[in-house]
């Protein structure tokens, strides 16, 4: 069967994926196919007689894959943008035969030992500061893979690795289908009282559901949260709120308490207290010790400030004859009432301002000012929905930097949440060396599109993330881009986010979609003013999460754990205010439970977040946050030199110090509570 994953895309434009050849079909003979490649590969490295240097060991290593890279890239991709069961069906079958091939290539002892000398030789080796970083990297990751392990220890990694992957697919199945069944259809009464962007996003999305004419509300970010802020309804408020908190609620509790358990079992193998030690043993954190004193050392004024929150807010639910206490579904509703008074402001007001191609430009228009990068949209190329755009990016000089992707609206095929993901990572071992990278979002569908505030935000952290991926200029793939520690990788992008604030930045596009008139300066200032509301609530509801998934995490083995029994006793410990929800339940942690990617290190937002508070200052402190030779460092320094030294010697290097907490107590208007 003449299969296009297995090519080399040479025929398409910027070597981007055939997708309109690309059938089902063709995925699981192509994983088969490109796995035995590289089992071929690997062997051929391992097997060598000829002495261990670099280049017929690392080297050979980093080259080696690349049909299993590209087949991997684009069906994850597409199973992420655009699912159905015959996706899903691949996806469980293939997930633990990728964990089995991962995991008999890093527990290899003929191609451990040969890095095993490599990493014995040392400076003898003379191998400049990127090889260095990328032995080391290489050494450290067979070592937490298992590869020291012998026998029945090194079997039973393997079991674990593949139940995990079974374990973590699984997970993520069951919240989609949760997300896709469910949907509010809204009567007369039940549209009274929403502004008409959440009506028209409501029509929209009955019409893709082939109901025209009716309103529907999802489990989509962009359509519930827009509901419980603005709908007078209170039942209909808990109806949505309890839907969209219970995601997973029927069928993941047994998945996560299988998961934790196996994740300590795998940390016990490797001679790790517990799952969290083994976790942030390589992150900037290092200890789960330094987490929690960052989690609780913010949670004190959060809490406090929250609470603050909560009484103004019941005294507003109370004189619309609310007589029972703020519960979790009243929050976002008379928090939003509460910035009406006193700011003046709504997200009915802002939106006609922030319409997405305006919100897409501006993200494009920052990069240019900071890096000298040109986005030029690209037609008729292939692309993996019929929703997806492209642009080529090009540098100063006008050389090729990569293609960028972006797909921006919600469906009931596509994962919940935003993302920055890659098709190709910059490299230069290998022609093409630049990468392809895709933001994916879930905006609200409209004509014409229109964002809230927070929407914006999310386009920007995510193209943050898209930049530290353009702008990649290293030679090895394993520390291409954001292939950093965990709280590191959130710095570009939460950095970037400030660029959005800037007056010059919305006064050129944010303009009203009907006018064509810019954001006036009155609305600008109320807007920021407004920024730092409700910010007890925001903090409260994300380090609830993170809370809870540094202490599931911190479990021996051996101890008892009943998953939602478990996740109250954490919450009942610090004392969450009852009225504030989990901005993310254990049963629908995506972040946590699909993977290990974000386990015990959902806590890294805010630790890049200590980071990003005190970066922009930099650029403030040369009094131009377009400052050229402030953008050249972080370009330098952070962006392009990916994972090619250590995070905290990047930083220094960038900004000359460590920062305090400080910067982001100040941030998020918790300094005066704290």
């Amino acid at each position: 069967m003449s299969n296009p994953l297995l090519e080399t895309w040479t025929g398409t434009p910027f070597g981007l994926p055939p997708f309109a050849r690309i059938e089902d079909r063709h995925f699981l003979p192509a994983f088969e196919r490109a796995i035995e490649e590289h089992e071929a590969e690997v062997h051929l490295v391992a097997v060598s007689t000829d002495w261990p240097d670099f280049d017929n060991t690392i080297g050979a290593l980093e080259r080696a894959g690349r049909k299993l890279g590209q087949v991997s890239a684009v069906f994850f991709h597409l199973v992420a943008v655009d699912t159905h069961p015959e996706r899903q069906s691949i996806e469980r079958k293939i997930a633990p035969r990728l964990a089995q091939h991962r995991n008999a290539v890093l527990t290899n002892q003929r191609l451990f030992g040969r890095i095993e000398s490599l990493m014995d030789e040392g400076d003898a080796l003379g191998l400049d500061d990127e090889q260095a970083r990328v032995l080391e990297r290489y050494h450290r990751m067979f070592v937490r893979a298992g590869a020291r392990l012998k026998g029945q220890a090194r079997e039973r990694m393997g079991e674990i690795m593949e139940r995990l992957a079974e374990l973590g697919t699984r997970f993520g199945q069951n919240v989609q289908e949760d997300e896709s069944a469910w949907v509010m259809w809204l009567d007369e009464e039940g549209l009274e009282g929403l502004p008409d962007f959440v009506v028209e996003a409501a029509a929209a999305e009955a019409t893709r559901r082939r109901a025209e004419g009716r309103h529907a509300i999802t489990l989509s970010r962009s359509s519930v949260v827009p509901f419980l802020t603005f709908s007078p309804r209170r039942d209909l408020r808990e109806a949505a709120l309890r839907a969209w908190t219970d995601r997973g609620e029927a069928d993941n509790w047994p998945l996560i308490e299988e998961t934790v358990r196996l994740r300590a079992e795998r940390a016990e193998l490797l001679g790790f207290a517990d799952f969290a030690s083994y976790k942030l043993e390589p992150e900037m954190a290092k200890t789960p010790e330094a987490v929690a004193e960052l989690l609780e050392r913010v949670w004190e004024p959060a809490v406090k400030k929250a609470r603050a929150e909560e009484k103004a807010l019941a005294k507003l639910a109370a004189k619309d004859g609310q007589n029972t206490a703020l519960e979790p579904w009243d929050w976002r509703y008379y928090a939003e009432k509460a910035r009406r008074q006193e700011h003046e402001i709504d997200d009915a007001e802002v939106k006609p301002y922030l319409r997405l191609e305006g919100m897409i430009a501006a993200a494009f228009d920052v990069a240019g000012r900071l890096f000298g990068l040109t986005f030029r949209p690209l037609e008729g190329v292939p692309l993996p929905h019929p929703q997806a755009r492209a642009w080529e990016v090009t540098g100063a000089d006008g050389a090729h930097l990569g293609v960028f992707i972006g797909d921006y609206f919600a469906r009931p095929s596509k994962r919940s949440g935003a993302w920055a993901s890659g098709l190709r990572r910059q490299q230069k071992l290998r022609e093409p060396h630049r990468p392809i990278v895709c933001n994916t979002c879930n905006f609200a569908e409209s004509e014409p599109a229109l964002l809230t505030w927070d929407d914006a935000r999310t386009l920007f952290h995510e193209f943050g993330h898209a930049l530290h991926a353009l702008l990649s200029d290293v030679t090895y793939p394993l520390i291409s881009g954001s292939s950093v520690a965990r709280d590191f990788v959130e710095l570009p992008s939460q950095l970037y986010e400030h660029w959005l604030e800037q007056p010059e930045v919305i006064r050129a596009h944010a303009r009203h979609h009907r006018t064509g008139e810019p954001m006036p300066d009155e609305l600008i200032a109320r807007l920021k003013a407004a920024d730092k509301a409700g910010q007890g609530f925001a903090t409260v509801e994300y380090l609830a999460s993170a809370l809870v998934d540094l202490a599931m995490h911190r479990l021996a083995r051996d101890a008892e754990f009943d998953g939602p029994a478990f996740e109250r006793e954490v919450l009942d410990y610090y004392g969450k205010p009852a009225a504030i929800p989990m901005r993310h339940r254990s049963p629908h942690f995506l972040h946590v439970f699909t993977g290990d990617g974000y386990s015990a290190g959902y806590y890294s937002y805010l630790w890049s977040e200590v980071m990003d508070a005190d970066a922009f200052r930099a650029f403030e402190e040369a009094g131009d946050a377009f400052d050229r030779e402030t953008a050249d460092k972080l370009r330098r320094h952070i962006l392009a030199a990916g994972g090619s030294r250590d995070e905290a010697e990047a930083y220094v290097a960038f900004r000359g110090r460590m920062p305090g907490v400080e910067a982001l107590l100040e941030g998020r208007g918790l300094d005066d509570a704290a």
